[in-house]
């Protein structure tokens, strides 16, 4: 693909403590086949030899953007730092235990240049992967031909979003620039950056899905994933930054998008309760009466 006039797509790829796997999320940048590519990363305040390996990768690829902190923050506080000193009209926010496949850039760019100015974030499908690499599973199931077999996500939407479920591929997105601005970034003070940003932005913009495989998501015990609803000290920041989500969401709900949301409530409530978390299931349970007293009386 000739990409010497096509839009300049930024990826930010945030790295904690990943060592083993850095070096090959950004190879898999600069070998994309879309070149007209701005690549910044973070080295957030790793404890690990994540230094060594990105300084050694910069010295490879020196028009790589080298943003090194020394401690560590947020992702939310450091995707929005090196936002500010990118300059592409797309964004790729990328795990430095992932890997985009080489294609991925090129669909994700020739699907946005189809859509309406309205959409604001386009995502696909990807590959589960383990730590060393190997095939898992879809992260969305397909046929035999490889399209996915729910529908639904064609037409993925606010109140979709809300119900939640296997609704959206986040490791597979791409943002527009515009829109990220207008929203004013991610929400510093929550611990992860994806649901909250996908409802604030689905509530007054567009979401698109493209049905391709674009990436391949490393499952690794420490993932953020992996921690929703655990008890420990980090689960417990991800319910409170849950707890922050949903209270906004019931603010600017109307009755139907509530009904929708009492079912992220109620897997929140059913997750602490498996997890044997009484506090932050009792949190749950009076968001819940506050979420079901709005479908009534607001």
């Amino acid at each position: 693909m000739n990409t010497e006039n096509s839009p300049l797509v930024t990826v930010i790829c945030n790295c904690y403590n990943h060592e083993l796997y850095v070096w090959e999320a950004l190879e898999s940048v600069v070998k994309q086949s879309y070149t007209n590519i701005e690549l910044i990363v973070i080295n957030n305040g790793s404890s690990d030899y994540s230094f060594d390996v990105i300084q050694n990768f910069f010295l490879q690829y020196p028009e790589t953007v080298f943003i090194n902190l020394p401690t560590t923050i947020s992702h939310n506080k450091a995707f929005n730092l090196a936002f500010k000193k990118s300059k592409g009209n797309f964004l790729i926010d990328l795990s430095a235990d992932d890997r985009l496949l080489p294609d991925c850039i090129e669909k994700q760019v020739n699907f946005f240049l189809s859509q309406d100015e309205n959409v604001g974030l386009i995502f696909g499908n990807a590959n589960n992967i383990d730590a060393n690499g190997k095939f898992i599973n879809h992260y969305f199931a397909v046929n035999d031909d490889g399209n996915v077999l729910d529908q639904n996500l064609f037409t993925t939407t606010y109140e979709s979003l809300l119900s939640g479920g296997l609704c959206m591929c986040s490791v597979s997105a791409m943002m527009r620039r515009k829109h990220f601005e207008l929203l004013n970034g991610y929400n510093e003070s929550l611990v992860f950056e994806d649901l909250d940003y996908w409802l604030r932005l689905s509530y007054r913009h567009r979401i698109a899905f493209l049905d391709e495989f674009l990436m391949e998501k490393r499952n690794l015990d420490n993932s953020l994933g992996n921690q929703f609803h655990q008890k420990n000290n980090f689960a417990k920041k991800i319910n409170l930054s849950l707890m922050v989500i949903y209270t906004e969401a019931i603010k600017r709900n109307n009755s139907k998008e509530n009904k929708a949301l009492l079912k992220r409530i109620h897997y929140s409530i059913e997750q602490c309760y498996l997890n044997n978390n009484w506090v932050d299931f009792f949190k749950f349970f009076l968001l819940e009466l506050k979420c079901r007293a709005s479908i009534y009386f607001k």
